[in-house]
């Protein structure tokens, strides 16, 4: 009976009112495929612009409106297909559905294929002409001056359009994994603390891994590394197919390497990632002393890696309800005002979220949505620190979607990657420094300092472990070399004896993360968490210190979307990524929490 009350609850069985209500956008199942067969016929319209652009300054206009209308209308279709299916990804009416939407935006790539190509073909004066006489066309002034950046990586109009009929193979290494990490992957039960057999799942592993019984901890982690050791061969397959497709897709677009042609989609020189690397290089030190803190805290002979996430400060009661989360993540935001609370409320109030774990849900966290819905957001509670700390995280990723989407056109109605996470973060600083300023209980002020900590660890240093080693299998890859299951499993258990130092026992087990990580097939994602949390950083400080226009310049931040470079919107908030600084300004911090929980422990 024990088990039993602890297996993962149907989709079903979740209460209507910790659902998210997708019903905002598509009413009903039938609606969405309606859409789907109007868009169908509507996509291949865009072809009608085909070798006619450069007539008038009136038909790019229009091209462009055509675009704009047809792909707000398939964003709303897929996110609603691929949210569907994240709910319950054993369902298979919505597995169904997601396919069908991705074949869909083959389709729309196909058809939209010849417009960058067609554009550079237009003169640059014809073009600036085009831009002086009609003043509707200047709303694209910054595509057009993005599509000429591109101009040396762009192909013919044949090759494009066989680019993008290849987009939908090319991602199939990504789409096998997440259909085996989410769907099919299943791990044995564990005893938990009260002696009942729970089912490990990627939503428990973590709570798991914070237990203060040393026996749980180290089962849930030769549980999870034996499941993934026993498909680390087919892991290595779609990792490397992902990899492949990647170092493909740079060559043909005249890039040196795979990490050169992620960041120029953004104008971000590569410097920038290297710098990264060099600053958290030059600082592991500091993680190797927050190591020997831990190993001396938990009284160990041997810091295991299974003993790096439970929380120093035992005999805490830091369990936190859904509902009580709500309120503090309120009360930390008043520093950002009014309006930004009341769009917070918002979220709380209209079922922006969709709250706890159910069998087949996509694990972990993440917000989503698209340009006319609500920035959803996805949760997997536990009732845990960790918890409160993802929802103001992925709050400040949905409220930086609401003020983009509601202050510019469609067109610049996105932001990218590299500014994301800094709305994020920003919000988990501003929540430490309350939650510190506000217990009373030493324990307590303990607890947060350790998850700051552990939140730097996992944020800085940990993601940047994950950028060497993703840059490093693309740079293997591309020299030709052959990258096997152990192979990687040796590149990543260096990597990681490396930033842990002496302090930590390296288990054998832990060489196969890399199977696990969704973010390794996201084409050099994961640098940004750390650029991120270092803006962020910065940033936060000046809120919190009440620096005179820093709310105001942060909001104006997150209305930009991608109206200008990532680079240069980030400059307009206060903080320069193409220097060291930031990084190391949050080295600095890292430094002082650390040294204030040495003295209070001691």
């Amino acid at each position: 009976m024990a088990k039993a009350a602890k297996e993962l609850p149907k989709r079903s069985e979740i209460p209507e009112e910790k659902t998210w209500r997708l019903e905002d956008i598509f009413p009903t199942d039938e609606a969405w495929e309606e859409e789907l067969a109007s868009l169908k016929q509507d996509i291949p319209q865009m072809e009608k612009f085909q070798g006619k652009l450069a007539d008038s300054s009136e038909t790019v206009y229009e091209m462009f409106q055509m675009q704009d209308e047809l792909s707000e209308r398939l964003g709303k279709l897929f996110v609603y297909a691929h949210m569907r299916n994240d709910q319950d990804t054993t369902n298979s009416f919505y597995q169904a559905l997601n396919a069908k939407a991705q074949s869909l935006l083959t389709l729309a790539n196909s058809s939209m294929s010849y417009i960058v190509p067609e554009l550079l073909e237009i003169d640059s004066d014809k073009m600036k002409a085009f831009l002086e006489e009609n003043e509707k066309l200047r709303a694209y002034q910054h595509t057009i001056d993005e599509i000429g950046r591109q101009r040396a990586h762009v192909l013919s109009e044949r090759e494009e359009a066989i680019l993008a009929a290849a987009s939908e193979p090319l991602s199939g290494s990504s789409q096998t994994f997440g259909m085996l990490n989410n769907a099919d992957l299943s791990f044995p039960a564990i005893m938990n603390e009260e002696g009942d057999e729970v089912d490990l799942t990627h939503g428990r592993y973590s709570t798991f891994m914070e237990s203060k019984d040393r026996r749980v901890r180290k089962d849930a982690f030769k549980a999870m590394y034996d499941t993934y050791g026993s498909f680390k061969n087919t892991f290595a397959s779609t990792l490397i197919g992902d990899v492949k497709a990647n170092n493909f897709s740079a060559k043909v677009r005249n890039y040196d390497s795979a990490r050169q042609a992620a960041l120029d989609s953004n104008n971000i020189d590569e410097q920038v990632y290297d710098n990264l690397v060099e600053v958290v290089n030059e600082n592991l030190p500091l993680l190797h002393r927050y190591m020997k803190l831990r190993k001396k805290s938990l009284g160990v002979d041997e810091l295991h890696m299974y003993d790096i996430y439970t929380p120093l400060v035992k005999d805490v009661d830091m369990k936190i309800s859904y509902e009580k989360a709500q309120e503090y993540v309120l009360d930390a935001l008043k520093p950002m005002g009014g309006d930004y609370l009341d769009n917070v409320r918002k979220a709380f109030e209209s079922r922006w979220i969709d709250v706890e774990e159910n069998k087949g849900k996509r694990s972990g966290a993440y917000s989503s949505g698209t340009y006319g819905t609500n920035p959803y957001i996805l949760l997997n509670w536990q009732n845990s620190v960790n918890d409160l700390f993802t929802l103001i995280h992925e709050m400040g990723h949905s409220m930086h979607s609401y003020y983009t989407r509601s202050n510019q056109p469609f067109r610049y109605g996105d932001y990218s990657i590299f500014v994301a996470e800094v709305a994020s973060t920003c919000n988990e600083a501003i929540l430490s420094d309350y939650m510190l300023n506000h217990l009373e209980d030493e324990k307590q002020k303990l607890y947060l300092l350790n998850h700051f900590l552990e939140g730097f660890r996992g944020t800085v240093f940990r993601q940047t472990m994950f950028a060497e080693f993703e840059h490093d299998i693309h740079v293997r890859q591309q020299r030709g070399e052959a990258l096997t299951a152990e192979e990687l499993t040796a590149i990543y258990y260096d990597l990681n004896k490396k930033y842990y130092g002496d302090q930590v026992v390296s288990d054998e087990e832990i060489g196969l993360e890399w199977a696990r990580i969704p973010h390794f097939y996201m084409n050099y994602y994961v640098y940004q968490y750390a650029t991120g949390y270092s803006a962020a950083t910065t940033l936060a400080n000046k809120i919190l210190s009440g620096e005179e226009g820093a709310v105001e310049r942060y909001l104006n931040y997150l209305k930009s979307g991608s109206s200008d470079y990532p680079i240069e919107v980030l400059k307009k908030a206060g903080v320069d990524m193409t220097s060291k600084q930031p990084i190391r300004e949050a080295m600095k911090v890292f430094e002082e929490k650390l040294a204030e929980m040495e003295n209070m422990l001691d």
